[in-house]
């Protein structure tokens, strides 16, 4: 016993190596929240792209209705399954996009969260560093699992903040659908 005590102690770690470690991790997580941040940014502007030409189609269906026509009352079946349709395209389209951010917005989180502690790990070593008066080429009675930094994830709170979204943007189609069908309607049978 006293054989394995002497064979298996705690291993210490050189102090340039765990600052290098700490300082990569650092720098790797802080690349992945920025290029998170990159992609974020992107797929609003798929986003935006979206609504735009969705609401320039809108417009053009809901003009087209208004000029004096041959479409009849019992012809507005039209355009409500060509409005239906591309509702129904848009939110698929916009469910996806989402998709996207949300995951992206999820994962940049997990980055920070990763960065944060390992930021919080480096100062901690450097505190201790600058208690030890810097000497010494050794951290004392610290060993290899101390300076392991695993993935960080956020609370299941944080999953609120994307159902919100998602009801969000489900309930301002609906509002956008019931507009456009009830003034298909009006316009055409009235």
């Amino acid at each position: 016993m006293a054989d394995y005590e002497t064979h298996h102690h705690h291993s210490s770690i050189p102090k340039e190596t765990a600052l290098q470690a700490l300082n990569t991790i650092i720098q790797l997580h802080f690349e992945k929240t920025l290029e998170k941040k990159r992609s974020i940014d992107l797929q609003k502007k798929e986003l935006q792209k979206l609504f735009q030409f969705f609401f320039l189609f809108l417009g053009l269906v809901f003009l087209a209705q208004a000029q004096p026509s041959r479409l009849q009352c019992r012809h507005c079946w039209v355009p409500i399954v060509l409005l239906s349709l591309a509702h129904l395209i848009f939110y698929v389209s916009v469910a996806q996009t989402l998709r996207c951010i949300n995951g992206f917005k999820y994962q940049r989180r997990c980055h920070k969260l990763t960065l944060g502690l390992a930021t919080e790990k480096l100062r901690e070593m450097k505190m201790r560093l600058g208690a030890n008066g810097g000497g010494g080429h050794e951290f004392d009675g610290i060993g290899d699992n101390e300076f392991e930094i695993h993935y960080q994830e956020p609370p299941e709170s944080y999953f609120g903040k994307f159902k919100r979204n998602w009801a969000l943007h489900f309930g301002f189609l609906i509002v956008i659908y019931g507009f456009m069908v009830a003034s298909s309607v009006v316009l055409l049978c009235f």
